[in-house]
């Protein structure tokens, strides 16, 4: 009688740990894309935000982009994009840490994630308060969030910003500091995506300094990376492979804890026109 208690009693302890062992070993796939919006500018005419932010809605929507970051994004186009239902955000204005100035903003999707805890650093030697940094033209910000899948329970970490167009030692130093920040923030268990527009190619000591820790998820993608190298197109519909010299200044960075299935530079466009004057750079994640 002893060991037939004994054995249902280790029975039903199997039967209870069963599922959460599952549970701890279920990965997740999602869809994750950085996209710099090109901020609303008058003078672009046509292509001035107005005329353009049904496509991009309809490009992040159509794509279902699990999680997202934005650059150039002011607080007008902010809130055109809070009227994307599936979607909050993450993210303050990078001139007084409110809504003055652009956004690095994250958005992910309510129904799918959870919101752990969030926060935004400027790169600078104040990473505390909106400052300039370096030899930088620009304030420049990276926000981040923490961010729990609903279903099971994983936890991963997203870094999204946009470095300055003019400061080489700015693009070196703010690299430097985001990886910093992810180690004081996260474990090296830890799932972390990087995005951004970087404003520097593979060629440059910024990207090379990101890819010690890194991977390129371009680089890492287990099918054929789709569309072109250029991911800044300068609206220029005909000839933008042409004008572009930067190529990839874009990118999706993922650490060891993270397989790439996809990676995508999406060229959508309507009637001879792109939604930006930057392509979005979409991937399909697992972990």
């Amino acid at each position: 009688m002893q060991q037939r208690s004994f054995l249902k009693r280790y029975c039903l302890l199997l039967l209870a740990l069963f599922p959460a062992a599952l549970f701890a070993q279920k990965k997740i796939e999602l869809n994750v894309a950085t996209y710099n919006l090109r901020l609303n500018v008058p003078s672009d005419s046509a292509n001035a935000w107005p005329h353009r932010k049904e496509m991009v809605q309809d490009l992040i929507q159509y794509h279902e982009f699990d999680v997202f970051g934005v650059q150039e994004a002011l607080s007008g186009q902010m809130k055109d994009l809070e009227e994307m239902p599936a979607y909050a955000h993450v993210g303050v204005g990078r001139n007084d840490g409110k809504d003055g100035g652009e956004y690095s903003a994250i958005f992910y999707n309510k129904q799918k994630f959870k919101l752990l805890k969030s926060g935004n650093f400027w790169l600078s030697p104040t990473p505390e308060k909106p400052s300039k940094g370096w030899d930088a033209a620009y304030i420049r910000i990276c926000t981040w969030a923490c961010l729990q899948d609903k279903k099971t329970g994983k936890q991963f970490y997203m870094f999204n910003t946009h470095f300055d167009n003019e400061g080489q030692v700015a693009r070196e130093n703010a690299a430097k500091m985001i990886l910093e920040k992810i180690k004081a923030f996260s474990s090296a268990q830890t799932p972390v995506i990087i995005t951004g527009d970087f404003n520097s190619n593979p060629a440059t000591t910024a990207y090379g300094t990101i890819v010690q820790s890194f991977k390129d998820a371009k680089l890492i993608s287990q099918t054929k990376p789709y569309g072109p190298d250029s991911t800044f197109n300068d609206f220029k519909y005909h000839n933008y492979t042409q004008v572009v010299k930067e190529g990839r200044i874009d990118f999706l960075f993922v650490n060891n804890n993270i397989e790439v299935l996809k990676y995508a530079v999406l060229t959508d466009s309507r009637d001879l026109r792109f939604p930006s004057d930057h392509f979005p750079v979409a991937c399909r994640l697992r972990f």
